[in-house]
């Protein structure tokens, strides 16, 4: 096999899977592209052992998240993006290691954060509770 002979079956390889988008071992889940051992999903692209998620995208051992973007190892977040081994976000981008946190932008190792800024778990789930209303988003 010479360079050309490689580039070419390469290429058509490509081709192939950018048009197909297989899933592999993916089990009880619908609308999937390119995804790899997920389970009990929907609406799921390029993503790899999600469970329990709906709407997620270039995700990685998710578990029960909704309309999540490149976020990894973390549970029960809604509508974030870029974070990591993180859980119970809502609407944050690029938290690590973060529990807790409502609209928060690049904290590390923090919980009961909104906007960034700290609140007693008392204070956190009350105010929570009122601009999930306001906002339109599920208790």
């Amino acid at each position: 096999m010479d360079r050309g002979e490689f580039q070419n079956e390469f290429s058509r390889l490509e081709r192939w899977f950018q048009n197909e988008r297989p899933n592999n071992g993916c089990i009880n889940s619908t609308n999937i592209q390119a995804s790899t051992l997920c389970m009990f999903s929907d609406g799921l692209e390029n993503c790899y052992r999600c469970t329990h998620c709906q709407n997620c995208i270039n995700c990685s051992n998710l578990s029960h998240c909704d309309s999540c973007i490149s976020c990894h190892s973390c549970a029960y977040l809604i509508d974030s993006q870029y974070c990591t081994q993180s859980a119970y976000l809502t609407r944050c981008i690029s938290c690590s290691e973060c529990n807790y946190c409502f609209g928060c932008v690049g904290l590390s190792k923090k919980d009961f954060h909104i906007l960034n800024f700290k609140y007693s778990r008392k204070e956190y789930f009350a105010i929570i509770a009122k601009l999930k209303k306001e906002l339109g988003l599920p208790k």
